[in-house]
């Protein structure tokens, strides 16, 4: 949903960035200012650089140059018609290696024209300008105004000197347009989305506070309000299977990682204190390699959460419906046990589904716990329908027998072969 890059050198920044977002608010506040900026001006975009120009130009470089002399005179002449009669891709192919050189500083002038505009954020500026720089030589100059038409011994000449010449120039060049491709990448996606830029504050104290807040994978979304503080750090969801819960928590998680990448977020409103990172128990696997049971390897997902929790920086923790793979008393004791260790970290924001009514009624004293739960209508006649509606409070409900009847699982199993 946020690649918009034109070039897999783009999307290959837009993943970095993904995976490793600004590590200061600082950098993040300019990155927004670049989104943003770049959101209102999105008709500045070249088109004449495309993967393929990227790809042909990387190509152009990388194969081998048995051509040590520049060539001069009748080898010239000759060298055009034996190109032209023996060896005709060789020949087009140098051609659109100077077609392909052409387009990339078309492209790359095109972007620097950006830096006449007002209100230029500082960090796209100093990238525009470091493409300026890299443009200031006299053969690009020469290399644009080649057409296609050109003689061959102008075409073979411009291809030997920008082999020497400009090979790190053209290098830097693409890598400068691959971390503009990204950033462009995130501008498009905000605008067709129509989602709307957070505020991110500094990293204390801890803040969360969502209106209208909404997964965006979803075609009918349900929007949620949602409002965490210092004070009230801590989320205990309750409700049915497949009422909601990890739809939600996977909504919260993606616009808190969207917040910090500098682009708009799924919701009508969002303000965060910035987060050093999102630490999740959600998709736990047990190692059959290792002999390691599922419950194991819950055990080590919350060990490795508990280690990440000893740093001061400001985490949003998701936990959903721990210790699955255990007896129900047993995942009673160690989630309990868990919350209560949890308590002890009132720096970050977390969240914790779970379907043991008992452990939300074993808290339900706590000043710094909400309790939220996802509605589940039941009917007389054992049938039931979800809402997706989240409302203050503990569920107890449980409709896992209701399931098994309505898929017709009993009645198979009683049928007589």
């Amino acid at each position: 949903m946020i690649d918009y890059s034109h070039t897999h050198a783009g999307r290959d920044v837009l993943r970095q960035h993904v995976q490793y977002p600004p590590a200061k608010p600082e950098q993040l506040w300019q990155m927004q200012e670049v989104v943003k900026f770049l959101m209102q001006h999105t008709d500045e975009w070249p088109s004449s650089i495309s993967n393929g120009t990227l790809v042909m130009l990387e190509k152009f470089y990388e194969a081998a140059d048995t051509v040590s002399t520049p060539p001069t005179g009748i080898t010239r002449v000759l060298s055009a018609f034996l190109q032209k009669v023996l060896n005709k891709n060789e020949y087009l192919g140098t051609q659109f290696s100077i077609a392909q050189l052409s387009d990339l500083f078309n492209g790359c002038f095109k972007l620097v024209e950006m830096l006449q505009l007002d209100g230029l954020p500082e960090m796209l500026q100093h990238e525009l300008e470091l493409v300026k720089e890299e443009l200031e030589h006299r053969l690009i100059v020469e290399i644009i105004k080649t057409d296609k038409n050109a003689p061959y011994a102008t075409i073979a000449r411009l291809a030997f000197e920008a082999r020497r010449e400009l090979k790190n120039k053209v290098y830097r060049l693409m890598g400068h347009y691959a971390r503009l491709d990204a950033w462009q990448s995130m501008a498009v996606a905000t605008k067709k989305n129509k989602w709307v830029f957070p505020e991110v504050l500094a990293e204390a104290p801890i803040y969360f506070k969502a209106e209208g807040l909404y997964h965006p994978l979803l075609e009918q979304p349900i929007s949620y309000n949602i409002d965490f503080s210092e004070e009230r750090n801590f989320l205990l969801l309750t409700g049915a299977n497949m009422s909601g819960k990890t739809t939600f928590m996977r909504a919260i998680g993606v616009a808190a990682l969207l917040a910090h990448l500098g682009m708009g977020v799924p919701a009508k409103g969002l303000s965060v204190s910035f987060l050093q990172g999102i630490i999740t128990s959600m998709q736990v696997e047990d190692n059959l390699m290792r002999g390691e049971s599922y419950f194991f390897a819950e055990v080590q997902r919350m060990k490795l959460t508990a280690e990440q929790l000893l740093q001061n920086e400001a985490h949003l923790v998701l936990m959903d419906e721990l210790f699955k793979g255990t007896n129900v008393h047993d995942a009673y004791e160690c989630t309990r046990a868990v919350v209560e260790g949890l308590l002890h970290r009132p720096n970050h924001l977390m969240i914790l589904s779970t379907h043991l009514y008992e452990v939300a009624q074993h808290f339900k004293e706590r000043k710094e716990i909400q309790f939220a739960y996802f509605v589940t209508k039941m009917q007389e006649d054992g049938s039931y329908h979800f809402t997706y509606e989240l409302r203050e409070g503990i569920s107890d409900d449980r409709i896992g027998y209701r399931i098994l009847q309505k898929e017709g699982v009993l009645d198979l199993l009683k049928k007589k072969v």
